[in-house]
Formats: C-alpha cells, sequence, structure tokens
C-alpha cells in the first residue's frame, strides 16, 4: 500500500512540475534560460522539486539520494516547506490570479492538493518518535537561503518572483519585514509539526498500510 501512495504521489508531483515547465515556456515573455532560471526560482518549484524527488527517491531503496530523504525529519521539513506554501498562495496569492484550463489544474496541484498529499504521507510514515525542537535550526536554512538568492537576483535582474518580495515596488525596509514576517510562519509550523509528531507518538500506535 506505502509504494501504491508513494508511486501515485511521485507521479502526481513530476505531471504538475513538467506541465508547470511547459506552460511557462509557451507564454514566456523573455528568453528560454532566462525563463527557466526564473522557473527555478518560485519557492513552489523548488519545494515541489524536493518533493517529487522525496516520493521518487522513496520507490526503492538504490534510487538516487534514499539515504538523504529517509533520513528521520526529511519529510517533516518538507512538509513544513510545503505547508507554507500552501498557505502563502490561499491567503495572499489566490486573489492576484485566476488561472484557468490546464493552469488552473497545474496550479492547484502544487499548491494545495500537492500540499495535502504530504501532509497525509507525514501523519502515516514519518518517524515522529526522532522529530526533535533542535532540528528546527537547520531546517529554516533552506527558506533562509532562499530569500537571500532571490533578494541577489532580483536586484541585478529585476525579476522578484513575488510581489511581497519585489524590492522595487515595496522597498528594502518592507521586504525585509515580509522576509522576517514569512521566516516566523517557517518557525511556527516547525514547532506545530513537530509538536503534534510528539503528541501522536506517545499514544497507542497506530499501523501505517504497508
Amino acid at each position: 500500500m506505502k509504494t501504491k501512495i508513494t508511486f501515485l504521489f511521485a507521479a502526481i508531483s513530476w505531471f504538475a512540475l513538467i506541465a508547470q515547465y511547459i506552460l511557462m515556456i509557451g507564454n514566456r515573455e523573455a528568453g528560454l534560460i532566462e525563463t527557466s532560471v526564473r522557473f527555478v526560482s518560485f519557492f513552489t518549484i523548488l519545494t515541489n522539486t524536493l518533493v517529487a524527488c522525496y516520493f521518487t527517491s522513496m520507490l526503492s531503496e538504490k534510487a538516487p539520494f534514499h539515504r538523504f530523504f529517509s533520513r528521520p525529519s526529511i519529510l517533516t521539513a518538507l512538509t513544513v516547506y510545503i505547508t507554507v506554501v500552501c498557505l502563502v498562495y490561499q491567503l495572499v496569492l489566490r486573489a492576484i490570479w485566476t488561472p484557468t484550463g490546464l493552469q488552473m489544474v497545474v496550479n492547484e496541484l502544487l499548491h494545495s492538493v500537492i500540499p495535502l498529499e504530504v501532509i497525509f504521507f507525514w501523519y502515516l510514515y514519518e518517524s515522529k518518535k526522532q522529530l526533535n525542537f533542535s532540528l528546527i535550526g537547520s531546517w529554516l536554512l533552506f527558506p533562509a537561503a532562499y530569500l537571500v538568492y532571490i533578494l541577489i537576483r532580483g536586484h541585478f535582474s529585476g525579476f522578484y518572483p513575488y510581489p511581497f518580495v519585489n524590492v522595487t515596488e515595496l522597498g528594502m525596509q518592507k521586504v525585509l519585514l515580509h522576509s522576517a514576517l514569512l521566516m516566523l510562519v517557517f518557525v511556527f509550523f516547525s514547532v506545530l509539526f513537530i509538536a503534534i509528531g510528539k503528541s501522536i507518538s506517545k499514544s497507542p500506535e497506530t499501523a501505517a498500510p504497508e
């Protein structure tokens, strides 16, 4: 059962990512290389790519990066990232963009369906007993590095993937404030998932479907 779920989730993730890239290339306003760089400059894309790699690596112990992704807490870190992706989209970005057709389908997969899949998978299969609050610092490295990257690249290219980090329109002070708030959101969900995991691990064991 676990293998079937993992395969399905991997397939959905790769489909959404590949379809999104094709759609972005087809509607590009810049050159192919610049558009490709912009594609991987979205936190949504980077996080969903990590999720797709995670599910793919879990299909076999011989799969590339299986050892890394099977480490305790990696799934929880990914769950935190994808939950923030979902939350920011639903609360901030959904109101300013109304995609149609295949773009709407892909958009919902990346921002709604896949986050729910990851949370579901985390609930069933994460090794929750090994979660610890001391892990949060290392989990924050990824979103922190991402924020530094998009601000530096945006300074030179003028492209900012999200309106709330657009220094040109908002100014650096507001963007830094938004960035700090985002980091607090990551901390909050990190604490939340660890606390929930610890609570579940103390409950009577319920075998996850294999």
